[in-house]
């Protein structure tokens, strides 16, 4: 099994390029469903999760052509509609060709995606509003099965609470739905604006992009013909790479990085005293002196994303005082804190809010990855700590990282990938 190993204390300097975005590139490939002609998709970022997902559409008898950053996509003779078990449970996303199966073929057989390591995120809100679309659905033997002969049928979609896969399963079923669909309280994320602009290019009348409030009006069952599709920069990656900049006291510069995508993340940074040069696409990171601390509260976007929670907390190790984060969105999203105290962070819980206090300097140590993100931030730590720390069960950070050692590397990181 591949780990990182990686012998802190070394400055960064350079530049590097951000990938294409994962969490857009995934309902991206699954709107493909909903078009019967070849799709091109370009800046694809070679990660676990997309291959994944491309070989769930091969299974369901599409075509593809991968070559790492690029795809073509024909899913004009697909005769499956069962996503199975051995698929879903690698990858929660997988869930997101519910909506566009169900819309094209009127039926749809999809796993349930089982727990996840941060947390539980059921798929109730899909299912409510699909059925609200007039599906019939029923949970048999670990299943979703739909319905719907006759096609879905817009509706008025309420969400209790903000979904971003909600959102976007519900966007693709109302894009080939009869009638008008409104979803009410929808997220409002870049992923989600990128999957609404795509299929707004492909034909489908779509109001209220970026809004809570979106109104689609389907296309009867026709399918769509989608235009080349490039996927947006990795806002994660790029807050990730900031925050290996600020940890490390070092000047870094991020090419194809959208400064609007991470506003949240940069005013945070800016406002631990790091400062920034933002132009067109790209991002360079200054050091400070001295870092201050921070208080952090997850939310929906534009707020502060969860998907960065735990690499501030390595960051604010290094801060000159105690720092507060509260995790609002994902109860178990704290798995990360044993580990960074094990290598020798200061880090106390109290529910869902994290007490981090400064220390003089981390020591390298082994330490385990928990999820993607955990992953990552004790990545993080690692820049800086004194010694060698080894960063196992890595395969979670290749689930959404594309060649991160590789791009520390070249920032000038002393670290390595090694098997045992």
């Amino acid at each position: 099994m591949d780990y990182l190993q990686i012998i802190g204390g070394s400055k960064l300097k350079g530049a590097i390029t951000i990938s294409g975005a994962k969490n857009s590139a995934l309902p991206v490939i699954a709107s493909t469903i909903l078009s019967d002609k070849p799709v091109k998709l370009t800046n694809l970022p070679n990660v676990v999760d997309i291959r994944t997902l491309l070989k769930l559409l091969t299974m369901l008898g599409g075509e593809v052509k991968h070559n790492k950053t690029e795809a073509i996509i024909d899913n004009k003779n697909m005769n499956s509609t069962k996503a199975v078990y051995e698929i879903v449970s690698q990858m929660r996303a997988s869930i997101l060709v519910l909506g566009p199966l169900l819309a094209r073929f009127g039926e749809c057989e999809v796993s349930l995606p089982g727990g996840c390591a941060i947390g539980q995120r059921p798929i109730d809100l899909h299912l409510k509003a699909l059925e609200a679309m007039g599906a019939k659905i029923e949970i048999k033997g670990g299943y979703v099965r739909a319905e719907a002969p006759n096609g879905l049928k817009g509706a008025k979609i309420v969400f209790d609470k903000i979904t971003v896969g909600g959102t976007e399963n519900i966007i693709m079923a109302g894009a080939l739905a009869h009638g008008v669909t409104t979803i009410i309280n929808s997220a409002k994320e870049p992923e989600v604006v990128q999957l609404c602009e795509i299929i707004r290019d492909a034909g489908v009348e779509i109001s209220g992009i970026g809004t809570s409030t979106i109104t689609i009006k389907g296309t009867s069952q026709k399918p769509l013909e989608f235009k080349d599709i490039e996927i947006i920069p990795d806002r994660i990656e790029a807050g990730t790479y900031l925050c290996a900049g600020a940890i490390t006291n070092s000047s870094i510069t991020l090419k194809k990085a959208n400064a609007t995508h991470i506003q949240s993340s940069i005013d945070k940074l800016d406002a631990m005293g790091c400062n920034f040069d933002i132009k067109d696409n790209e991002i360079t990171i200054y050091p400070t002196d001295r870092l201050r601390p921070i208080n952090i509260t997850t939310t929906e976007y534009p707020g502060f994303p969860t998907d960065m929670q735990a690499q501030f907390m390595a960051v604010a190790t290094m801060a000159i005082g105690d720092s507060l984060i509260e995790e609002r969105l994902f109860e178990n999203r704290f798995m990360h804190v044993s580990e960074l105290n094990r290598l020798g962070a200061d880090i106390w819980l109290k529910g869902s809010i994290a007490s981090v206090k400064p220390v003089a300097k981390l020591y390298g140590a082994n330490v385990m990855a928990t999820d993607l993100r955990a992953s990552s931030a004790l990545v993080l730590a690692g820049l800086v700590a004194e010694g060698v720390t080894n960063v196992r069960r890595i395969y979670h950070l290749d689930r959404g990282y594309d060649n991160l050692e590789g791009k520390l590397l070249a920032l000038g990181a002393n670290i390595k990938r090694l098997s045992e």
